[in-house]
């Protein structure tokens, strides 16, 4: 029986799992109301989260489209900086090299950072070194700038810098530019060429001494002048008062030689330093050599030399002051006395110049003495020039200038041990 009930109960039907699961019971009206009202809740927040979420894209948009503005507008600022920057350099670069003074750049280590082509050519550089290659300056450049760096005085300090083909002075400031920091402390230095200033300097000191010198020989020669005349008148007397006596008529010589020697270097020297203008007149040329002759024939005698005038156009006038051109012709005679020894002769020609009959005379003061060397010619007018020891080196200077101031000229022909000519051209314009 047992056997038959479980037979019958397999004829029954049966649910599977999954379909009990599924069975639910049948919700109520209470359960149904409250399910509704979770949901209405459920979409009011999601309304309300997804609101405040767009207002947060709107915000964050909006923030996003500030900063992009913002970032362009950095951009732009920075490209124009940059470009700034760029033209700044350039230009700092071209005044850098366009500067008349050199500019050094040292790092703390005393290596060069920056140097000007200035600051190349006064340091003697050369034209391959560039700042930062492995090629070492110069000994000597490189104490020059490790003294300098080291220096603790920010005054200019002067320097002498010299190579094959010039010397040359330079004065170089220091400036500090930094202190501590990563990089240390920097250097500058400006280099300036101070050998002009140098020169100009020390013409004006030879300036300076030169009329101190001639205040001092004018104010000589003057006090001389006057005592110097009396003596040549007494000697004249002396000589006029001797004529009879051989014996003292020699000493008589000697003595108008040496005062008539001393009176040319008194003009010379005032004449020089004083320098007058000419007081022109009509004047007897052929004369005023005759005259010069026979002033000088005392001096020639006393020397033991000859002098002969030869005179081939006769008299002939030209506007001049007569003191002065004597004393060019006192100065051209007295230094061809010295070049020569006892037995020589000076030759005074006045003829026509060459090609310029009736308007232009020249006259030749030719001696046999020692001639000129030929490396002297061009300096002999030069103020205070002269082979002779002791000699002030101002007749022929004097002789250039007297002559210049009459409208001509002068000239020499020299050679060693053959004697020397000088010759003087004055123009004839016949209008006195």
């Amino acid at each position: 029986m047992g056997r038959a009930i479980l037979a019958g109960m397999a004829n029954l039907p049966r649910r599977t799992r999954q379909q009990r699961r599924k069975i639910k019971p049948e919700p109520g009206p209470a359960n149904r109301r409250e399910a509704q009202r979770a949901l209405a809740q459920a979409f009011a927040s999601f309304t309300q989260v997804a609101g405040s979420l767009e207002q947060s894209y709107e915000k964050l948009q909006t923030e996003v489209g500030g900063l992009r503005s913002e970032l362009e507008r950095a951009n732009s600022d920075l490209s124009q900086s940059l470009e700034e920057n760029s033209r700044v350099r350039h230009d700092l670069s071209r005044t850098l090299e366009a500067l008349p003074c050199g500019v050094v750049a040292l790092d703390a280590c005393g290596m060069i950072r920056i140097i000007n082509p200035e600051a190349r050519r006064l340091l003697m550089f050369n034209e391959s070194w560039t700042p930062g290659c492995n090629e070492p300056l110069p000994e000597c450049l490189a104490h020059f700038l490790s003294d300098v760096a080291a220096s603790e005085s920010s005054a200019a300090q002067e320097f002498t810098l010299a190579s094959a083909e010039q010397q040359i002075f330079v004065a170089v400031t220091k400036t500090r530019l930094s202190e501590g920091g990563e990089s240390g402390e920097e250097t500058i230095l400006i280099v300036r060429d101070v050998t002009e200033e140098k020169r100009i300097a020390s013409e004006r000191e030879a300036s300076r001494r030169v009329r101190a010198l001639a205040e001092l020989s004018t104010l000589l020669a003057h006090e001389i002048r006057n005592p110097l005349g009396s003596l040549e008148l007494f000697a004249g007397l002396i000589a006029d008062a001797t004529a009879a006596l051989p014996d003292a008529k020699q000493w008589v010589n000697h003595l108008q030689a040496g005062l008539r020697g001393l009176a040319a270097t008194v003009n010379n020297v005032l004449s020089f330093h004083s320098d007058p203008s000419p007081n022109l007149s009509p004047t007897n040329l052929e004369r005023l050599l005759r005259d010069t002759t026979e002033f000088l024939r005392p001096l020639a005698q006393q020397r033991g030399m000859q002098l002969t005038l030869i005179s081939r156009i006769g008299e002939i006038r030209i506007a001049a002051d007569p003191h002065r051109l004597q004393q060019v012709f006192f100065n051209l005679s007295l230094n061809a006395f010295r070049s020569m020894a006892s037995g020589g002769a000076l030759f005074i020609r006045m003829d026509w110049a060459a090609g310029e009959q009736g308007r232009k005379v020249q006259i030749d003061f030719e001696d046999r003495g020692c001639g000129i060397q030929p490396e002297h010619l061009a300096k002999l007018f030069a103020p205070g020039f002269s082979t002779k020891p002791g000699s002030p080196g101002l007749g022929l200077t004097v002789c250039k200038t007297v002559v210049e101031q009459h409208k001509g000229t002068i000239a020499v022909k020299s050679a060693p041990d053959r004697g020397s000519t000088f010759s003087v051209f004055f123009p004839v314009s016949g209008e006195f």
